[in-house]
């Protein structure tokens, strides 16, 4: 019987040298979109460099990526494009910009213009009022380019230790009330101070309570008018802590218990420190 003899087969091995270069193209390609990708702004020399390495490494003799292309750091040609691709000329913008900060200026000192005008009217009615009714001794006025400052001795509005206005003195907060009605866009704040003499009763705890609630009463009155509006009218106290004179004397003392009505600039003149000094 004859023997057979049995032959394994040979496994065929696949040529894949073509691997290599395929993968160098591949890694050439990663490389290229990664600098297409930051080439919005580039440091010029290592672009450069960066173009002869891949003239080399592709054998061409010429930059895969031409000088054309190239936009330098802190160059600018003042264009941009705006979300549909269109060109913008930053340059034009930024005009634009200058222009609507100017005419915001302007029309911001046209109000405040307008403001100190009808604040000197204001104060021309109260004073002529003060005048013909002699009252030089019980309000004063005081106008800057911040407000319009009414002020009121504690005398001519309630009796000592008191917070009601006393019923000849209403005809006062009632012609102030009509003559704010003709500036009725102002902000209007009104407060109350008392001198250094403690109190403490059944009706107020202390100057703060006392101070308070006679800027309140007194803000009651003036919105007894029904032309005003309240939204833009505020009262406070400051109790004995807003003084404008020495309290160590009577006549210290008499000063600063008051009432003040402050109509308020909706602007000022912050960068001029002339602005707020006081005119009488």
């Amino acid at each position: 019987m004859s023997r057979k003899h049995r032959h394994e087969e040979h496994e065929e091995h696949v040529d894949e040298s073509w691997l290599i270069p395929y993968a160098d193209l591949l890694t050439l390609l990663l490389a290229l979109f990664i600098v297409l990708y930051s080439m919005n702004s580039v440091d010029v020399k290592k672009f450069e460099e960066m173009s002869k390495a891949f003239s080399v490494a592709l054998s061409t003799g010429s930059g895969v990526l031409t000088e054309s292309s190239i936009v330098k750091s802190g160059e600018d040609d003042g264009k941009k494009q705006d979300e549909a691709g269109g060109i913008i000329d930053s340059k034009d913008d930024s005009k634009e910009q200058t222009q609507d900060q100017t005419a915001e200026e302007k029309a911001r000192k046209a109000i405040m213009e307008q403001e100190q005008k009808d604040l000197e009217d204001l104060k021309k009615k109260v004073d002529a009022y003060i005048k013909k009714n002699g009252l030089t001794t019980d309000l004063e006025t005081k106008l800057n380019l911040s407000q319009l400052m009414i002020t009121i001795s504690d005398n001519a509005l309630f009796a000592p230790a008191q917070a009601s206005v006393k019923p000849e003195s209403k005809a006062l907060a009632v012609a102030i009330g009509k003559m704010l009605q003709q500036y009725p866009d102002y902000q209007v704040i009104v407060s109350g101070h008392t001198d250094t003499t403690p109190i403490s009763n059944v009706f107020f705890k202390s100057n703060w309570d006392l101070s308070s609630m006679r800027a309140i009463r007194f803000m009651d009155i003036l919105l007894e008018n029904k032309q005003l509006k309240p939204e833009r009218f505020s009262a406070i106290g400051y109790g004995e802590y807003r003084p404008v004179a020495d309290n160590k004397t009577a006549a210290g003392k008499s000063k600063n218990r008051r009432v003040e009505v402050s109509i308020m600039h909706s602007y000022s003149d912050e960068t001029n420190p002339q602005s707020l000094a006081v005119t009488k």
